[in-house]
């Protein structure tokens, strides 16, 4: 296999264009056998294989620099510079990570994550090679969807003022995850299909290539004057208007003319943009015909493309996606946002029943915040469904548009706490600490899906900003006997002994549950409580607990500085100091790619890590006073 003579980034520059082709088919088999074990992103990663070995064929990596927007795509490129071995154990804790890391290879020029990114990035580092009098290029690849988010504007607008080369290459596929929305879409779509360029092109270069002799090489001349022809025919020229020279469209499928076309940019002396043309899932037929669905997926059966493992129950998306849909049809000022994550957040569902109160407004979060802000000035009751990793994008649209003017915008907030495998750019585990800070917000956690249903049915109704935070993955069927009425800053009772009392929220009270039974199996007294809110917390079941507890616990999936435990712990010693309090939460720090049930038990917030602290700071403790 051409594949295994790859241990380098160079090692590409030995093949012939022959080769080309077949390198291609093989680096696709080898994407689709090892995703399937190990899940991951791959339709993104099938539509750039050319244009990754377009970009090692091209440049001299690592001296020069490639940043990768959001870098989900990244995978061919890891497979280009010598981490093959890594795909055993992609995503997977202490293995290689699915997206770039500069800690993992001298390949991985910034780390990222999140969308719109690369070209700030990519500037940044031009313009420290500048400073610096260094001498290599910078390489920001970008898709379409992330041109929907303001600060590849920002960035675009700032490169055009360059004097140095700088390259951004648009991988233009029209998806983001999903489909592509929206006036850049548009845009794009009029580059792509102008058919006056496009077949004049291709007259023009006929023509000339059958003069004898002298026609190749007049044909290569006007291929590198074509700018100048372009500026008649593609509509808009929106990059060129903003001084970035444009490149394209050039077919992303085709290898020797993506190598010319970015060897030509490299000679250009201010920023230019090359614009690429891909086909997201090309070479798997399943993800071509749904690349939404095949853009991050769990292991799979390469045959029909179908999750190999069957859901028993409904996730939490999925109970949120039927319930916001049941009460927008009670409802009519109820209206439906999300950035690009129709399928993500559950709102595919809202879309096609209520089309006219959906709004995709693409990756673009801060926009989505405020535009909801908007709406409910104006008498809406907006849902914002997002992702609580994405959220951290409008934070500042959210103090200053949303909860400024104490406006009803409900966020659904979706992948709260431990992700799993996408790893430290993906994890939910801030939204309680940074939405706590923000006067007016209330923040909610349900226990099970019932209570997700009975948040969303008090949410909708809620004369203020609200946030209710739910788990990736399947929703908890258990205690489905608790069911106290909703309501505001309450908690609920569901056990109530003596001694120990533990305060649970969201997710963590199922946790809490069977800290409990292992403790009631030892003999100990445990009273459980379901928090329900972190912010307002409720003071009053707090002194409750005191007035009959040596101990109470409190439990969060979010990190502890500014968590729900912190507040509780201050409250507690402030008024009941003889109170010990301990606080089960997640580190201050970021985490790592893995198994959502290994990062629980590394983190210390499982059931059987949770006893075990207990055992050392309290229970032991107990023993030696008795």
């Amino acid at each position: 296999m051409l594949l295994d003579q790859i241990k380098q980034s160079s090692d590409i520059k030995k093949l012939t264009e022959e080769d080309y082709p077949v390198l291609a088919q093989e680096i696709r088999q080898f994407l689709i056998e090892k995703i399937s074990h190990t899940g991951g992103h791959l339709a993104s990663n099938l539509g750039v294989v050319e244009l990754t070995m377009a970009l090692h064929l091209a440049f001299d990596l690592p001296k020069d620099k490639i940043i990768w927007d959001v870098g989900h795509q990244a995978y061919t490129h890891k497979l280009l510079s010598g981490r093959k071995a890594g795909f055993d154990e992609l995503r997977q804790f202490g293995g290689m990570s699915g997206f770039p890391k500069r800690a993992e290879s001298p390949y991985d020029a910034f780390d990222t994550g999140h969308s719109s990114t690369s070209i700030s990035a990519g500037l940044g580092i031009a313009q420290a090679r500048e400073i610096q009098g260094e001498d290599y290029s910078v390489i920001s690849v970008i898709g379409d969807g992330a041109l929907t988010g303001g600060m590849a504007y920002e960035a675009l607008n700032n490169a055009a003022q360059l004097k140095k080369n700088f390259i951004i290459v648009l991988n233009d596929n029209k998806m983001s995850i999903s489909e592509n929305v929206g006036g850049m879409s548009r845009y794009l779509s009029s580059v792509r299909t102008k058919e006056s360029y496009a077949e004049l092109k291709k007259g023009v270069d006929r023509a000339l290539s059958a003069i004898p002799v002298v026609g190749k090489s007049l044909s290569y001349g006007l291929y590198l004057a074509k700018n100048g022809v372009k500026q008649f025919f593609v509509p808009g020229m929106l990059f060129e208007d903003m001084g970035i020279t444009y490149l394209g469209p050039v077919d992303g499928h085709n290898v020797p003319e993506l190598v010319r076309t970015l060897k030509e940019a490299k000679r250009v002396r201010h920023a230019v943009l090359v614009h690429v043309i891909t086909k997201k899932g090309k070479g798997y037929a399943p993800a071509e015909k749904n690349p939404a669905r095949f853009h991050g997926v769990d292991p799979f059966d390469i045959a029909t493309g179908q999750p190999l493992k069957k859901k028993q129950y409904p996730s939490y998306t999925e109970v949120f996606s039927k319930k916001i849909c049941e009460l927008a049809g009670e409802d009519k000022k109820i209206v439906a946002v999300t950035a690009a994550m129709p399928d993500g957040t559950g709102l595919t569902r809202f879309s096609k029943k209520f089309p006219d109160r959906f709004f995709d407004v693409g990756i673009a979060e801060a926009h989505a915040v405020t535009s909801a802000a908007g709406m409910a000035s104006a008498g809406l009751k907006p849902v914002v469904a997002v992702y609580s990793s994405f959220l951290q994008r409008g934070y500042d649209q959210i103090l200053h548009d949303v909860c400024l003017q104490k406006l009803p915008v409900l966020f659904a907030i979706d992948r709260a706490g431990l992700v799993g495998s996408d790893g430290e750019t993906h994890q939910g585990i801030f939204d309680i600490s940074f939405l706590s800070l923000v006067p007016g917000m209330t923040i909610m956690a349900p226990k099970n899906r019932w209570e997700l249903e009975a948040m969303l049915e008090f949410g909708v109704n809620f004369e203020g900003p609200l946030a209710i935070r739910y788990p990736r993955g399947e929703a908890y069927r258990g205690l489905s006997e608790f069911a106290a009425p909703m309501e505001y800053g309450k908690a609920e009772m569901l056990y109530e002994e003596s001694g120990i009392a533990l305060f649970a929220l969201g997710s963590m009270v199922s946790t809490g549950e069977h800290v409990r039974e292992k403790l009631k199996a030892r003999g100990y007294s445990c009273t459980l409580v379901n928090a329900r809110f972190a912010k307002p917390m409720d003071t009053d079941m707090l002194d409750r607990l005191c007035r009959n507890h040596d101990l109470i616990v409190t439990m969060e999936e979010n990190v502890l500085r500014g968590g729900l435990g912190m507040c509780a712990t201050r409250y507690i010693h402030e008024h009941y100091p003889q109170v010990k309090v301990i606080q089960v939460a997640l580190p201050d720090a970021y985490v790592e790619h893995g198994n959502v049930s290994l990062l629980r038990e590394m983190l210390g917030i499982d059931s059987d890590s949770v006893i075990r602290r207990l055992e050392r700071e309290y229970l032991g403790k107990e023993r030696l006073d008795s």
